[in-house]
C-alpha cells in the first residue's frame, strides 16, 4: 500500500509529466509547421516563435502545480511533512486538474498554433487572430492550474 508521501508525490509528477509532455506534443506541431512556414515566409520568425512557444505554457503551469504541492508538504524544506493515505490521495487528486487539462490543452493548441502558421505565411497582418485563437484553447489550462492551486490550499495537513 503506498503512503500518503508517495500518493502526494505521484500527484506532483502527474502535475509535471502530464502538462509537461502536452507541451512538448504540442510544441512539436507548432513547430514543424513552423519549420515549413520560414521557407517561404523567413521574414515573420518571430510571429513563428510565438506560435511555437504557445503551447509550451501548459509544461509550466504544471511545474508550478507541483512546486505549490511540493511546498505544501514542506518536502524541499527538511522536515516533511506527515501525511495520512487519505491525505496523500487528496493531494493527488488535486493535481489532476491541471495534468489533465494541461495535456489536452496544449497538445490542442499546439494544433491550433501549427495552423496559425499557415495563415501567418499567407496573411502576416493576421497572425494576432492566430495568436487570439490560441489562447481560447489556453484558457481551459489556466483555469485547471487555479481548480488545482484552489484544491492544494484546500486540504488540511
Amino acid at each position: 500500500m503506498l503512503s500518503g508521501l508517495a500518493l502526494a508525490l505521484i500527484g506532483a509528477g502527474l502535475a509535471v509529466g502530464l502538462a509537461g509532455a502536452g507541451s512538448a506534443i504540442g510544441i512539436g506541431y507548432a513547430a514543424q509547421a513552423s519549420a515549413g512556414g520560414m521557407t517561404e515566409s523567413p521574414e515573420n520568425f518571430g510571429r513563428f516563435l510565438i506560435l511555437t512557444a504557445l503551447p509550451g505554457t501548459q509544461g509550466i503551469y504544471g511545474f508550478i502545480a507541483a512546486f505549490l504541492l511540493m511546498m505544501k508538504i514542506n518536502i524541499l524544506g527538511g522536515a516533511v511533512v506527515a501525511l495520512n493515505v487519505d491525505q496523500g490521495w487528496s493531494l493527488l487528486a488535486s493535481s489532476l486538474p491541471i495534468a489533465i487539462t494541461g495535456l489536452i490543452s496544449a497538445i490542442h493548441q499546439g494544433k491550433v498554433c501549427a495552423a496559425g502558421v499557415g495563415l501567418t505565411v499567407k496573411r502576416p497582418a493576421d497572425s494576432m487572430k492566430a495568436m487570439v485563437l490560441a489562447v481560447f484553447v489556453e484558457f481551459y489550462a489556466v483555469l485547471g492550474l487555479l481548480v488545482t492551486i484552489f484544491l492544494i490550499n484546500g486540504v488540511k495537513i
